[in-house]
């Protein structure tokens, strides 16, 4: 992609740059091939927790230090961790660029684990997961993934149970560490306003040392999917729903297209059928969105709204009849064009983030081990037809193949 550099330390860690030269600020990150779906089962929550631990003390700094070694210069640094992937990253003013590289590095590959830190982030995290219980709308997308990743490390709760949490200890993150670092499979990733070779020196400064380490991780993807409803009764006062099953994996062909689809549905455009359908024709949810996420050998869509309880048959009904519709009707040349160009647009709105661009380089480079530029990403979207389109919907649409999670108030 134009514009973007890249660079492999002997240690099979690989470098990707953009520079930008319009902006003061820089955004880099660490990004692991690793995650949630990784751990074995009483290691459940483990990848959550070691990027919870990660700032908790290195060698050469305590928890204090490291928290305080970005902040006061105007600096953040963050982490995050999903199914797939753990990232530690940071952004700064320019000239800070070598402070925030040589503390990522430092607490990605150096991070001691302190036992009474280790007691103290359980309760951290316990906390976090009683924030995310008392948060519906949070709890019913993680808990619709047992649903549909059903018996599968897919389904599992990124945080983790209460039960796991709370019998962690030092070694298990030594040991899934130990089990799963894989340098061959990690990305530094960088935008802002730097040279690439000023980058390289600096990479190759602070990490081309770390040692090379391979992993023996085999990711098995779910065997079948089978279409399953619960009701659950929390002490909520909205019902909360989710709809919707597996899809197409990252490397599928039909992935941009059926991206395109659910996009259609329910993106973020206040024009997505359902927002026009449940929302301002018929008033019966504050927000619906239909959303996509695709794994490196699965993928999963889904529809999640809130809505009164008396009006909750209603609104299931308007979605069906919306999928029935896209099943059914095929787009016309009006409709077509517009969806191509509203979803052009917003990849190219999501572009103009940095930091945002930075974590999509990363990602982008382990799953796919390339980074399409938009016009590449466009001339796929131009591609595609309505006949297309209808044939995702027959496909992964089906009334009679969707799961349904509702959580009822009691």
């Amino acid at each position: 992609m134009e514009g973007i550099q890249e660079y492999s330390l002997p240690n099979g860690i690989r470098v990707v740059h953009r520079q930008v030269t319009h902006t003061a600020i820089s955004h880099i990150g660490i990004m692991l091939d690793m995650g949630s779906r990784d751990e074995k089962p009483h290691q459940q929550g483990l990848a959550h927790f070691w990027e919870h631990m990660a700032f908790k003390g290195t060698p050469k700094r305590t928890s204090l230090q490291i928290i305080n070694r970005l902040e006061i210069v105007g600096g953040e640094l963050n982490a995050y961790t999903t199914k797939e992937k753990i990232c530690f990253h940071a952004s700064v003013l320019t000239p800070h660029y070598e402070r925030a590289l040589e503390l990522l590095a430092d607490i990605t590959f150096n991070s001691i684990f302190p036992e009474k830190q280790v007691e103290r982030e359980r309760g951290v995290i316990l906390e976090e997961m009683a924030m995310y219980y008392d948060s519906p709308e949070d709890a019913i997308q993680d808990d619709f993934d047992e649903i549909v990743f059903a018996n599968h490390q897919l389904g599992c709760n990124i945080l983790g149970t209460q039960e796991s949490v709370k019998g962690f200890t030092r070694q298990d993150l030594l040991d899934f560490i130990a089990e799963n670092m894989d340098t061959h499979r990690i990305v530094f990733s960088s935008v802002g306003n730097m040279p690439f070779k000023k980058v390289i020196a600096l990479v190759e400064k602070f990490m081309k040392d770390i040692p090379a380490k391979s992993s023996s991780l085999i990711r098995t993807p779910p065997a079948w999917y089978q279409p399953k409803s619960e009701v659950v009764k929390r002490s909520i006062t909205q019902a909360q729903v989710a709809i919707g099953r597996t899809a197409y994996q990252l490397a599928d062909p039909n992935r941009l297209p059926f991206f395109m689809l659910i996009n259609l549905l329910g993106g973020p455009g206040m024009n997505s059928r359902l927002n026009l359908a449940v929302r301002e024709k018929n008033g019966l949810v504050y927000s619906i969105d239909a959303g996509y996420t695709p794994f490196i050998d699965t993928g999963y869509w889904g529809i999640y709204f809130a809505t009164e309880p008396k009006h909750l048959n209603k609104t299931n009904a308007l979605i069906l009849k919306e999928l029935k519709i896209l099943r059914e009707t095929p787009l016309t040349k009006t409709q077509l064009h517009n969806t191509k160009e509203q979803l052009m647009g917003q990849m190219a709105m999501s572009e103009e983030g940095n930091m945002s661009f930075m974590l999509m380089m990363a990602k982008s480079l382990l799953d796919i081990n390339r980074i399409d530029s938009l016009d590449e990403l466009f001339a796929q979207i131009k591609t595609v037809t309505a006949t297309q389109l209808q044939e995702l919907a027959n496909e992964l649409c089906r009334e009679e193949d969707l799961s349904y999670l509702t959580f009822l108030p009691e």
